[in-house]
């Protein structure tokens, strides 16, 4: 689904992510943790480009997004990506800022966009809230919309970027518990996050990162429960207190 072969990348010229190399494999969970600043979220935007890396190759579903003239915005239709800002057009209505990528990307008629549209914020439990704008929903429902508006596109792997990490505790609950049914759709997702408990019920792999490379990587099971080193240990310990 997704290959990243000895990744070096960052911002100007001053490496973040330090030669990582990755697989996700169809309907596979992956979680990546870390302490701020070990290149977690770098990695996820490397993945599909946001961010371009020095060195190395990225595969996602057998094609090159690195190599010379790929059509970076047919491999990234393929995707979804939730950020912890949202990044929803604070302008435009929820029905809008989920329509405007599927006309320009899926190349959907407005009404097939509407309808589909509709039947994801069914899913996140926000139908009935198409015609209200951004500023108008509480920050857990503009996450969710995010996360419909990724999954509108019927992407075969979800990118989560900290989705939690803005949000209060009631809040973060209700986008859990949606990511939590996402999951189970068998949708492949590679998630960068600090919460432990939706991390134990929908992972199959953790990845631990520290200074832009893999320190520990493993059966999510084994890496939280039992680590193989002292540093994984520490940290664990020190989100576990969060």
């Amino acid at each position: 689904m997704l290959e990243m072969e000895d990744i070096w990348a960052g911002y100007d010229e001053q490496p973040v992510v330090k030669g990582v190399s990755l697989k996700v494999q169809k309907h596979e969970k992956v979680v990546i943790m870390g302490p701020s600043g070990s290149g977690k979220s770098t990695l996820l935007k490397t993945a599909v480009l946001l961010v371009k890396p020095f060195k190395g190759r990225i595969y996602l579903d057998g094609e090159e997004l690195t190599a010379e003239n790929v059509d970076l915005r047919a491999a990234r239709a393929k995707t979804g990506f939730v950020f912890q800002s949202y990044n929803l057009f604070p302008h435009l209505k929820v029905i809008d800022n989920i329509t405007l990528p599927l006309r320009i990307v899926k190349g959907y008629t407005r009404e097939e966009a509407i309808k589909k549209a509709l039947e994801v914020l069914e899913e996140v439990n926000l139908r009935g809230f198409e015609e209200k704008y951004p500023l108008q929903l509480s920050g857990g429902q503009q996450q969710r919309v995010a996360i419909a508006r990724a999954l509108a596109m019927d992407p075969i792997l979800l990118l989560l970027d900290e989705p939690t990490s803005a949000l209060d505790p009631e809040l973060k609950a209700e986008v859990l518990d949606t990511l939590k049914e996402v999951a189970r759709r068998g949708i492949a997702m590679l998630a960068v996050t600090h919460e432990l408990d939706f991390t134990k019920e929908i992972a199959d792999r953790v990845i631990i990162m520290e200074d832009g490379a893999i320190v520990e990587s493993g059966q999510a099971k084994e890496v939280l429960e039992n680590p193989s080193t002292e540093r994984t240990r520490k940290f664990l310990r020190l989100i576990q207190k969060v």
